[in-house]
């Protein structure tokens, strides 16, 4: 027997207060747990050994963190398979707000193209609070290269296939890939020499054993104010502070090209909003303060901050981006 409209209302208000019930006891569940955090110390996990650069942005936000938080911040560095391992432990923690990574653009974009990984970047085991700052890489080329522009090393390199030699920190690394986007631009064949690390890669390059490739820019800085490497061009989108009078390489023979080290904080997935929301705020008024400025501009960084959404789309191009170059140069990790 057909039943009339109105004893179909019970049922349907049954499932709407169910419904809002259910939003209600989220809400609130969320406005617990960020009521009085934080309220024990926050661990900051660095996926890479200390003394490098992820190491030293992590040390620089957590002891300014814990300064406005009133809490202790600690540093745990889970170095091991490019940065897996540390962001594989934070994918699996609590959503609290008390476990957090600081990433960076190898762990983050470069991995996923390159290996199989227990977690998933693309924001599917974390969320993401802020991009903190970015890192240009320089060009440099051995002073007995016939080129002082990158223009100039363009042209060199298409009158000499495959006889230009270049540098990395290994198959895989940021340096490797900045050179195969930069070889895919440009249209050049340069031969990879990898190296187990930037160390012996750098000394090979001063010896003049390789050509060119691409450093870091602070720890090469050195070997080019004092004559044993050339500048050529720096890989960011403007000059550095560090190296004002090189030009990008975009404005010197590559227009469009770009290739950045990128630091940033997220938390494990399904992370209260009002705690992303909280750590945001205070990582932007970190980021503001002159000292900390300084500090990561002294290390050849440019501070950037954003919002959780402006840093989850960033990653998402920065994935895409990097695969395109990992396919098209057929690189496997090793």
């Amino acid at each position: 027997m057909r039943r009339n409209s109105g004893e179909r209302y019970p049922v349907f208000c049954t499932i709407l207060c169910g419904a809002l019930a259910g939003s209600v006891l989220v809400a609130v569940s969320e406005a617990r747990a960020a009521d009085g955090y934080p309220s024990k110390p926050i661990r900051i996990v660095c996926p890479f050994p200390p003394g490098g650069g992820l190491d030293f942005v992590s040390r620089t936000l957590g002891e300014k963190l814990a300064e406005r938080l009133g809490q202790p911040v600690v540093v745990d560095n889970r170095p091991g398979a490019s940065g897996s391992i540390g962001a594989g432990i934070v994918a699996k923690a609590a959503p609290d707000g008390y476990t957090v990574l600081l990433a960076s653009s190898s762990t983050m974009a470069v991995n996923p193209a390159l290996q199989r990984l227990s977690y998933q970047a693309v924001i599917k085991d974390f969320t993401p609070v802020s991009l903190v700052s970015r890192v240009s890489y320089v060009l440099v080329v051995h002073p007995s290269v016939a080129a002082k522009s990158v223009a100039e090393l363009i042209r060199l390199a298409k009158s000499q296939p495959s006889r230009l030699n270049y540098a990395s920190s290994g198959t895989g690394s940021a340096s490797h890939l900045a050179m195969e986007l930069f070889k895919n631009m440009a249209g050049v064949d340069l031969t990879h020499i990898p190296y187990k690390g930037s160390s012996p890669a750098v000394i090979d390059l001063i010896g003049g054993q390789v050509q060119t490739g691409f450093n870091n820019l602070i720890p090469a800085l050195p070997h080019v104010k004092s004559g044993r490497l050339r500048a050529l061009g720096v890989s960011g989108p403007a000059r550095s502070a560090a190296m004002p009078e090189v030009p990008t390489i975009a404005e010197s023979g590559l227009p469009g090209y770009e290739a950045l080290q990128w630091y940033g904080v997220l938390l494990p997935a399904r992370a209260p909003r009002v705690i992303i929301d909280r750590l945001h705020q205070e990582i932007g008024a970190i980021l503001r303060l002159p000292e900390v400025r300084e500090r990561l501009t002294h290390e050849g960084g440019d501070v950037i901050g954003s919002t959780p959404g402006q840093f989850a789309s960033h990653i998402e191009n920065e994935i895409a981006k990097w695969t395109k170059v990992v396919n098209a140069a057929n690189i496997r990790a090793n």
